[in-house]
């Protein structure tokens, strides 16, 4: 008898939720469902995607050793969305949250307002803790072919 694995981001069990999305076998839908998929997969230490969900031109920057660290020294506890704006133009959404994890020592609640991008039918977060921006005049960290200050930069 198998039992069901409910999903750390609290819409039902693991194996109907996010791990299909971890596995690859669909794509987000909206920024909310990725944002729900990237809390489960610190909850359950998926690196690689949240890698892989990341802006393509930040991921380069990103630290998967402090990442790494980051997911498995907390008990991740339950993600409470605030609130969800699938079009803020054209490929942009937006996604409020609290992220609620026990530190080791007290619990903690993790508040951000989070930037998503749509590039060829998939999200992306973008990462407002990279150095990973261009100059305005350079294509955007997305893969768009339009320069950073017409697409991602007013979201970082």
């Amino acid at each position: 008898m198998n039992s069901i694995i409910q999903c750390p981001c609290g819409q039902g069990d693991y194996a109907n939720c996010c791990e299909p999305l971890h596995l690859k076998k669909v794509g987000a839908q909206s920024a909310e469902q990725l944002m729900r998929s990237r809390y489960s997969a610190f909850a359950r230490q998926h690196i690689d995607y949240l890698i892989e969900t990341t802006a393509l031109g930040q991921q380069a920057g990103l630290d998967r050793t402090a990442i790494a660290e980051w997911s498995q020294s907390n008990h991740w506890l339950k993600l409470e969305v605030i609130q969800h704006q699938p079009k803020l133009d054209k490929n942009h959404a937006s996604v409020e949250f609290k992220a609620h994890y026990h530190d080791g020592t007290q619990q903690q609640i993790h508040h951000e307002l989070s930037y998503f991008v749509q590039h060829k039918d998939q999200w992306y977060f973008l990462d407002p803790t990279t150095d990973q921006h261009p100059t305005m005049k350079q294509p955007c960290i997305c893969g768009s072919d339009k320069k950073f200050k017409q697409c991602c930069a007013q979201f970082l």
